[in-house]
């Protein structure tokens, strides 16, 4: 794509194209076969779903949906929106939809969304052009954000037949190239709310300090979520760079193991937990760009609760409750000494030592092991740990509760990726979690998690540490791209550049 005229001294991307660079790979805009985040983020903008969470609560709104309505328990229909249209012009069906789900529910089409929906959906169904109704394997609480799953067009494809010739989505983008270096995406004319800029571009570069350079060079527009937190402020002071930043709904925490025979003690956790500087660690290493967390849901969240126990900073409590515990300090001041494992990236790392830091005041000593990804994330699965940390998903949805503390979600041999690697746990809470995720109504929800929420914190099977903020770095002349808590690329929609 041959440049457009710019001004050189601030950037030299295309004044119809929006440049951002990210450091994995997209591989596929087909919903029902991503293997990554990033597959994920690539999908909204092509294919979305019927509902969306890119909300600033996380609570789910319609999409392509227009209307949803519950039939019993295990029936729902859903009415599309009478002006969605893909990409190519042609309006979005029920039968689409049905399609879309019954494709992804087909042993014989291989999706990795398979295992997920089959929990969820028994058969999807086109009641007429404009309505699709969802079986349920039982009821659903939260059917509204499970429907924010990609539709993709059937137009003109056999019955039965698992791959449309081409991927057409309703999305407010449409691929027009995707290699192992790049996507170059169009914008949906037919899209209800069409995007500001022609075009985006994508680049795949793996390099932290390529990334930085390019951006500083004016050969990139826009980095999400890209920079070490605590370069962030050295490279907004560079002339091309304007930097943003809000609130989040990914929770970086400290796990620890509840299975191990010192960390069961639920007065060891607490005193692991009141030795640390949360504040000072989010001023010093993330520059203030972080939120102070008290469980998986952010402040922001519709499902919030603030009424919950808290762990602020406090080293004499730390210290008596390891004395109640049993733990006293020897002739060097050690009453106790663990491993924390870490990824091997660098800023990871340093975050770790601080912490170890934090707690050798208190008398734990602390031993920072860091690892190449794999290697560390099948030690956490395995229980093969002591301490770690790491950061959850997009917690969008407070089901996630179940997934992340109910017991039966502990890793087992026959099934080593249950989320609970903590080994928590609390009957109470598998109830529930349970009831919280089989209930409609949104204010009994709110109230059931609510609970959750208090006897989580209070058990303190992990540490929830902060926040972070989704940090975009953009060249000057970007406008308007709007930030969203589960940092997806919605904003470039939004997004238009100064010439």
């Amino acid at each position: 794509m041959a440049l457009a005229a710019c001004t050189p001294t601030r950037r030299r991307t295309p004044d119809d194209t929006l440049v951002l660079a990210i450091e994995a790979p997209m591989t596929t805009a087909d919903p029902r076969y991503t293997v990554s985040n990033y597959d994920s983020k690539l999908v909204r903008l092509v294919a979305p779903g019927l509902t969306t969470v890119d909300t600033p609560d996380a609570a789910p709104r319609l999409m392509l949906a227009a209307k949803i309505d519950r039939i019993d328990d295990l029936t729902i229909d859903v009415a599309l929106r009478d002006d969605a249209r893909f990409s190519d012009g042609t309006p979005v069906t029920a039968d689409d939809v049905a399609r879309t789900y019954m494709s992804a529910l087909d042993p014989r089409c291989e999706s990795t969304a398979a295992k997920n929906l089959r929990e969820r959906f028994t058969s999807v169904e086109a009641r007429d052009a404009h309505v699709a109704r969802f079986h349920l394997a039982y009821p659903l609480g939260t059917f509204v954000t499970d429907i924010d799953f990609g539709v993709i067009s059937f137009r003109g494809v056999p019955p039965g037949a698992c791959q449309p010739p081409a991927l057409v989505g309703a999305g407010p983008w449409s691929v027009r190239e995707l290699t192992s270096t790049h996507v170059l995406l169009d914008r949906n004319p037919y899209f209800f709310a069409p995007a500001q800029l022609p075009h985006v571009e994508i680049v795949f570069v793996p390099d932290a300090s390529a990334r930085i350079l390019m951006l500083v060079g004016g050969s990139l527009d826009l980095l999400q979520n890209s920079a070490r937190p605590d370069l962030v402020d050295d490279i907004g002071q560079r002339p091309r760079v304007h930097v943003d930043a809000a609130p989040s709904v990914i929770l970086t925490y400290l796990m620890m193991n509840n299975a191990d025979p010192v960390l069961r003690d639920v007065r060891v956790r607490e005193a692991i937990a009141l030795a640390l500087d949360r504040p000072a660690i989010i001023a010093a290493e993330f520059g203030g760009r972080a939120r102070l967390a008290t469980g998986l849901l952010p402040e922001t969240h519709w499902a919030y609760n603030g009424d919950v126990p808290r762990w602020n900073h406090d080293p004499a409590r730390a210290r008596a409750l390891l004395d109640e515990a049993g733990l006293h300090p020897d002739a060097r001041g050690v009453r106790l000494e663990l491993v924390y494992k870490t990824s091997a990236d660098d800023f990871r790392v340093t975050v770790a030592r601080v912490i170890a830091d934090q707690l050798a005041e208190v008398g734990i000593h602390v031993e920072v092991r860091p690892f190449e990804f794999l290697t560390f994330f099948a030690d956490i699965k395995a229980g093969n740990y002591q301490l770690a940390t790491m950061q959850t998903a997009e917690i969008t949805e407070p089901d996630y509760y179940y997934a992340y503390f109910n017991s039966t979600r502990i890793p087992t041999e026959t099934d080593k990726d249950g989320n609970n690697r903590w080994r928590y746990k609390n009957a109470d809470v598998d109830r529930l979690t349970e009831a919280g995720r089989r209930e409609p109504d949104p204010a009994r929800r709110k109230a059931i998690y609510a609970e959750v929420q208090r006897l989580v914190a209070r058990d303190l099977p992990v540490i929830p540490l902060w926040h972070e903020d989704n940090v975009v770095l953009s060249n000057v002349d970007v406008q308007g791209y709007a930030i969203v808590p589960d940092a997806r690329f919605a904003g470039l929609a939004t997004a238009t550049k100064t010439h």
